[in-house]
């Protein structure tokens, strides 16, 4: 995976909380951090998300996405 954001933080997803639209994703990252992302329910799917799966949480901005190799 090559993206021009700086900030990327590997981890494993901790939770998985659905809505209507979009999806919560939880990420616990190395230090006992956790980052924590809305992403449409759609994305998720496509990323095929699930708890324990190794993750990355890309912030940009004011925005974090969410990505998995």
């Amino acid at each position: 995976m090559k993206i021009s954001a700086r900030n990327v933080f590997k981890g494993k997803v901790a939770e998985i909380k659905p809505g209507n639209v979009n999806t919560e994703i939880i990420i616990d990252i190395p230090g006992g951090m956790q980052v924590v992302s809305m992403i449409s329910k759609d994305s998720a799917a496509h990323l095929g998300l699930k708890k324990g799966k190794t993750a990355y949480a890309v912030i940009k901005a004011s925005s974090v996405m969410v990505a998995v190799d």
